[in-house]
This record gives C-alpha cells, structure tokens and sequence, in this order.
C-alpha cells in the first residue's frame, strides 16, 4: 500500500493522549538487564543502578494522620547522546509497578497547552511516575509553564524521571535570555537529583560502515521492492508539510505506515524547518520505521551555523538517529 505523508493530517484529540504515553515500539522490550553499560564509564553503571532502585522503591504509605504525601526525589539524567538514557528511561517505566506515563518533553507541554494547566494537573496527577525524554527549554512560554506543572505535581508526591542533554542549571541557555528566568530555572532543577551519563555515542561504533545517502534511481528501486505500507515524499514536500502541522501530530502523520522514503534532502536554511525535521526523525526512530533517503551528505544537512547554536546537540542527536535508520534500511537490501 501507497500513502502521501500529505493526507495524513488527521486531527489529535488532547483527551486521548494520556492512553499514549508509554514506551514507543523500539523501547517495548528493554529492560535494565538488556543495557549494557560502556566499561569505561562508571557513571552509566551508576545511572543504571540509582534507576533499578527508583522502579523498585515502593512508595511510602501514607498514615491516617499525615495530610502530606511523602516526596521522593526525582532524577534528572544528563548527558549526551546515544549513551543509553531514553533506554533507562524506558527500563524504569517498564519496572516501576504503580500507575505511570512516558513521554517526551514535547508531548507533556503540548498537552498541558491543549489541556490547560489545571485539567492537566489533574489528568497527571493519577500517576505515581512520570518519565520525561528530551527535557529542554526551548522558550519562554515552555519555562513557565513547566515550573508551574512540577511545583504542582511534586508536592502531591508524583515522581518525575527524565532525560536531557543539558544540564538542568544550563536549560534555556543559547535559546532566549535564560538570565532573565533564573528563578524559574533554579526552582526546576531544584526538584532533581542530577545523574551525569558519560561516554561516546553507541552508533559510532568500530565497525559500523558509514550511512550514505542513496541515488534517486536507487531509492526508485528501493521503493518498488519495499512490501509494506510506505510512503514517497520529496524533502521540499515534507518539510512544507511539516510547518503546517504542530509537532505533536507527527506522530498520527506516521500511523500504520511502514516505512518513508525521501527524495533529494538537503541543507536546511529554516531554523524552523530543522527543529521540525529533527522532531520527525525523533518519531521514525521511536517507532522503528524505516527510512530510505537519496541526496546530498548528512553532514551538509544542518549549516556549521546551527551546529554551534543553542540547539546544536538537538542537530547532532539527529544526524546520529538518521544514520542509524538508514544502516537498518540499507540492511534490507536497499
């Protein structure tokens, strides 16, 4: 079967994504015995032990005379990609037994903006656990809203897990005049105990061969020969596509389909464009869809520029993930 990313464009309803909000295809089956932590860096075996302890730790029972819940301390994850997190992310949801959701930082501010702040406070607060990937502060509006949301949820004893690439003190920093919202910063990273991850990117390997983009000849082939449902979509079509939608529906835009085949990428001159791009490629890889792509090198797909801008770890977690889709791709004969 043949669809257009284009007709996809189906409408979220905000009430339904809480039944959403669990580990994505690749992270269904991990366990904290299926990490397998780099030997050179104590700090991932460290990580890996605090969280085995999180997911274990029952929570306190409330006496009849305690008014106040108790609060356990949350855990904020630091370091760079392809270390390991989102899998002890997914590890601790997977072995914490009590009411939980997992989901990306965007999808949280997405529903609380869709939810409004006191419909989502209670929606979440049914949870005992909630874990968060890619913490970050992009803006302004997501910095208060977010102070806002744990200084709600913390205190009626909901315990976060969650992951990021920047330290939770530096948040903000290189996006909007982060100097100007320190309070509200501060207050965020002081309901977490920081873990840092350390080592190299898993994807990079001894060994692995280096990704390539393919012809437009072979990615005509690649596509007829595909059995499943796919879909073709020039990059200029995808990525016009992409900035009429809001990035939480790409999720419903890539349903049912099995894998995207991409005709003729290149550098992207749009900051706006880019940040929507590596959110796409964030949901191809979560889901394991397959990716096949002609055009130019994956190192010309972001200028210098962004790579040493405030969302430079954003552009180089992505060339990582799209390296990694197209060796599985190229694996089946592309």
């Amino acid at each position: 079967m043949i669809v257009q990313l284009a007709q996809r464009d189906a409408p979220v309803d905000p009430s339904e994504l809480l039944r959403e909000f669990k580990p994505t295809p690749r992270f269904q089956t991990v366990r904290f015995s299926s990490y397998l932590p780099n030997p050179a860096f104590a700090s991932q075996v460290a990580a890996m032990k605090k969280l085995e302890a999180v997911a274990t730790q029952p929570r306190a029972k409330q006496g009849f005379l305690q008014r106040r819940p108790v609060i356990l301390p949350s855990v904020y994850l630091d370091g760079g990609f392809g270390v390991g997190k989102t899998h002890l992310l997914a590890a601790t949801f997977h072995g914490f037994h009590g009411r939980k959701f997992l989901l990306s930082f965007a999808e949280l501010t997405f529903t609380i903006g869709a939810l409004g702040m006191r419909e989502a406070v209670k929606a979440f607060s049914q949870a005992e656990l909630i874990c968060i990937d890619e913490f970050e502060l992009d803006d302004v509006g997501n910095t208060l809203v977010v102070s806002k949301f744990l200084g709600e949820l913390i205190p009626r004893g909901v315990r976060f897990v969650a992951t990021s690439n920047t330290l939770p003190e530096q948040l903000g920093e290189g996006r909007f005049n982060a100097d100007d919202f320190k309070r509200e910063i501060q207050g965020i990273a002081g309901h977490f105990e920081t873990l840092r991850v350390d080592g190299p990117d898993y994807r990079h390997r001894d060994g692995l061969a280096a990704p390539v983009l393919i012809s437009n000849h072979d990615l005509e082939r690649a596509f007829e020969g595909f059995a499943g449902v796919k879909a073709l979509e020039t990059f200029d079509g995808l990525l016009t596509h992409l900035a009429r939608l809001h990035p939480i529906r790409f999720s419903k835009l890539l349903e049912g389909i099995d894998a995207v085949f991409l005709q003729d990428l290149h550098t992207i001159h749009k900051q706006d464009d880019a940040l929507r791009f590596v959110h796409l490629i964030d949901k191809l890889y979560d889901r394991e869809i397959k990716l096949f792509a002609s055009g130019d090198s994956l190192e010309r797909l972001f200028p210098a520029s962004y790579k040493d801008g405030g969302y430079a770890k954003k552009y180089a977690r992505c060339v990582s993930r799209l390296g990694e889709l197209l060796r599985e791709s190229s694996n089946l004969g592309a």
